[in-house]
């Protein structure tokens, strides 16, 4: 049954990752968006076994992009770099402004 095995459970679990990591690419992609919008803040989306870490960037008209970061640190580096605050997403979740936007457009998830 395994409910007294000896060895630990993460020894058992084995870290997957199905998506790809941040490239400088994808840090650039925030710094565009960043440069060429007013009111931008920053999400911060933790590290899962799907993906690496992202933030979602947000403008104050509610258009947002989503890119990986790599890590916590390289994310707050960018936000410092622009002056640009930055929450944590699982605290605060997201404006309704981002919501709003999403229903105006919603050809973006036809994808």
């Amino acid at each position: 049954m395994g409910w007294f095995n000896r060895r630990p459970r993460a020894a058992d679990a084995t870290p997957t990752k199905l998506d790809r990591e941040a490239t400088r690419e994808d840090l650039a992609a925030l710094e565009a968006f960043v440069a060429s919008r007013r009111g931008v803040e920053f999400y911060l989306e933790p590290e899962t076994t799907a993906t690496d870490t992202t933030v979602v960037a947000i403008a104050h008209d509610g258009e947002w992009i989503r890119r990986r970061t790599g890590s916590p640190r390289a994310a707050g580096s960018i936000a410092r770099k622009h002056a640009v605050p930055l929450y944590e997403a699982a605290r605060t979740g997201y404006p309704e402004r981002m919501r709003a936007w999403n229903r105006a457009h919603p050809e973006r998830h036809a994808r």
